[in-house]
């Protein structure tokens, strides 16, 4: 399940922040490592954290097509743990250093 904003009339080449934050069975199951691995894939740089009630916060920046393509798998099958749901922000990218990195 996908809760929050879309980024409604913005070129798919256009360099965008994702930032998402996924509920459930997400720590301590190897969320961030994957969430890494995926981004690297997509060509995305951020990063994803823990978060102190139990969530996964993952901020991405890159194209909003590759942002898509992350969101959708952040939900999906094949994710690490259990994901009950993610929520998402969307805004005008802050220029992430490159790579991704778990924090």
């Amino acid at each position: 399940m996908v809760i929050g904003g879309e980024a409604a009339d913005v070129p798919e080449s256009a360099v965008v922040r994702l930032t998402a934050w996924v509920r459930g069975n997400v720590q301590g199951v190897g969320m961030r490592w994957w969430v890494r691995a995926r981004a690297l894939e997509l060509g995305l740089t951020g990063w994803a954290r823990n978060l102190d009630d139990g969530r996964v916060e993952v901020v991405a920046e890159g194209s909003r097509e590759a942002c898509e393509q992350l969101l959708t798998r952040l939900g999906g099958p094949g994710s690490p743990g259990r994901v009950t749901g993610v929520t998402e922000r969307w805004s005008e990218a802050h220029g992430v250093e490159s790579g991704f990195v778990q924090r």
